[in-house]
C-alpha cells in the first residue's frame, strides 16, 4: 500500500475515533470515568488492520484532539494514560498471545488497563494511593461490559473493513 494512501486511511480512522469520542461525551454517565470506550473500537482496528504503531499514533492524536475539544487541558493527561497503557497491553496480547484471546478479550483487558491508567495518573496528580484502590473495582466491573461490547464492535468492524475496504488490495 502506498504511504500516501496509508497516511489518508489513517487520517480518516482518527477523525472516526475523535468523532465517536466527542459522540461518547453527550452521553450519560453514572459515574465520572464509566464510558463506553466506543473510539477504542478504531484503536483496535487499526491495531488488527495496521500495526502496534499506528494504534499509538492513533490513540495519541485522538487523546490530545478529544481532550482539547469536549473537555479540558488535564483530561489530556488522563486520556493519554490510560489510552497509551490501554494500547500497550492490546498491543501485546494481540501479537503475542493472539491463538488465546478473541478480540473481545483483548478489548476487556485493555478497558480494564484503560482504567488503571487514568487512576493511576489521578493517583500521582492528586498524592494519594487511595483514588486508585477506592474506585478500581468499580471500574473493573464496568470494564468487563464495556471492553466486551467494544471488542464484539471491533471484531465485526474488522471483518467488514479487512473483506470491504481492503478488498481492492487483494485483486
Amino acid at each position: 500500500m502506498g504511504r500516501v494512501r496509508d497516511m489518508v486511511i489513517l487520517g480518516l480512522i482518527i477523525s472516526q475515533a475523535l468523532v465517536l469520542h466527542l459522540l461518547e461525551g453527550f452521553m450519560p454517565v453514572l459515574a465520572p470515568g464509566m464510558k463506553l470506550g466506543l473510539a477504542n473500537i478504531m484503536t483496535l482496528v487499526t491495531l488488527a488492520i495496521y500495526g502496534f504503531k499506528e494504534a499509538i499514533i492513533v490513540v495519541s492524536i485522538r487523546s490530545v484532539l478529544g481532550s482539547l475539544l469536549g473537555g479540558s487541558v488535564t483530561a489530556i493527561l488522563y486520556s493519554l494514560a490510560g489510552g497509551i497503557l490501554s494500547c500497550l497491553v492490546m498491543g501485546g496480547l494481540y501479537y503475542k498471545y493472539r491463538p488465546y484471546f478473541s478480540i473481545m478479550g483483548i478489548s476487556t483487558a485493555g478497558a480494564i488497563f484503560h482504567n488503571i491508567g487514568q487512576l493511576l495518573m489521578a493517583s500521582w496528580m492528586f498524592g494519594s494511593v487511595g483514588i486508585l484502590f477506592s474506585y478500581l473495582p468499580l471500574l473493573t466491573v464496568t470494564a468487563l461490559g464495556t471492553g466486551f461490547f467494544v471488542g464484539l464492535a471491533s471484531r465485526y468492524m474488522i471483518k467488514y473493513l479487512q473483506h470491504r475496504w481492503f478488498a481492492c488490495e487483494r485483486g
